[in-house]
């Protein structure tokens, strides 16, 4: 394990990534919390914007300041809103030894595919490229300051299917179908609660931002394309990501090479635990494994040919705060667990 003592920003960190990250922080023994920045809590005490927060002793002392006043870190975590970075970028990068980003701004190569889904980026193209990675995936670090965490819905799906892309088990053909909590739309998101309680709803059918995503991942961490419909729903829950996909395995392949397909693809991958021969509902992947935890749950159930991949995670910490903090450690020299959990919260 390292040895040193990162000091860290958090950029945007009123919303409730950012107050993932800082609450995953707080527990984190290599790290300083050095700056919080906040525009419209400038000046604010921390407890006040995330009162989950206010009872760590750690927090009194803490309080949001102007992106402006940013001096020297280790490591920036950018958790604005897709589309707030890129024209903030050069100051960031400026004062920071390594950039992590959390929005979607950076993701995509395809310059189509930026305009069309992040215009804002299009508009302020980085002056260094930014690297993709998902830790499970990527197979080697990032070489650059610059690195772009993947979007929730996309890697929980990235999980699910990576391992029959990889081993190609299952024909071009995929439909997933993605459901997802509401802080998957942010602290800001403007659908009432009371239209989502007791709700369950089509969130985008087609050209949601995440299906490039996948894409693009997918054919760079497994040389594979495909054909994929790629559909999202709004649970009537706080926090949570459920994925089911669905394929068809290619002539030949029999269950088995499935199963020791994922079986191989997680080996020694503490964060994401591939479910064994689920039998009852209980066994599959479910939320109530997952929220609070760092840890993606992946299943798979074969049938006649047909086959069914399910994945489940927190969108805030595995899918967001989580991801970012095990990159900074992989990235740092730290453990790669260090500092976050493995076991859900519940009821």
């Amino acid at each position: 394990m390292a040895d040193h003592t990162l000091r860290v920003a958090v950029i945007g960190a009123s919303g409730y990534t950012g107050g993932e990250v800082i609450r995953l922080l707080l527990e984190h023994p290599g790290v300083e919390l050095a700056f919080l920045s906040a525009e419209r809590s400038a000046g604010v005490p921390v407890g006040v914007v995330h009162p989950w927060l206010r009872n760590h002793p750690a927090v009194a002392k803490l309080k949001f300041r102007p992106l402006a006043e940013l001096r020297d870190v280790d490591v920036a975590f950018s958790c604005l809103p897709t589309g707030a970075l890129p024209q903030r970028l050069p100051l960031v990068a400026d004062r920071a030894g390594r950039v992590l980003n959390l929005a979607g701004d950076f993701r995509l190569r395809d310059p189509k595919e930026v305009e069309r889904h992040y215009p804002k980026t299009a508009q302020h193209p980085p002056s260094e490229e930014f690297s993709y990675f998902v830790p499970e995936l990527s197979g080697s670090l990032p070489e650059g300051r610059f690195v772009s965490l993947p979007g929730c819905m996309a890697v929980a799906t990235l999980y699910g299917l990576y391992p029959l892309f990889a081993g190609n088990l299952a024909s071009d053909r995929v439909i997933v179908d993605a459901k997802t909590g509401s802080t998957g739309g942010g602290r800001g998101g403007s659908e009432p609660p009371a239209e989502r309680a007791g709700n369950f709803r089509v969130h985008k059918l087609h050209g949601h931002r995440h299906t490039p995503e996948i894409h693009q991942a997918l054919g760079e961490f497994t040389g594979a394309s495909m054909d994929l419909q790629f559909s999202t729903h709004s649970l009537d829950v706080p926090r949570g990501i459920l994925v089911t996909a669905y394929s068809r395995l290619r002539e030949g392949v029999e269950s088995l090479d499935v199963k020791r397909a994922y079986a191989k693809a997680y080996v020694g991958k503490p964060f994401v635990r591939v479910r064994p021969a689920p039998k009852a509902p209980q066994d599959f992947p479910m939320l109530k494994a997952v929220v609070g935890s760092n840890v993606a749950e992946v299943a798979v159930s074969v049938k006649d040919g047909e086959c069914v991949t399910v994945a489940a995670l927190d969108n805030l910490i595995k899918g967001a705060a989580g991801q970012a903090i095990q990159a900074m450690n992989l990235l740092s020299g730290f453990d790669e667990a260090l500092g976050l959990p493995r076991t859900a919260v519940s009821p």
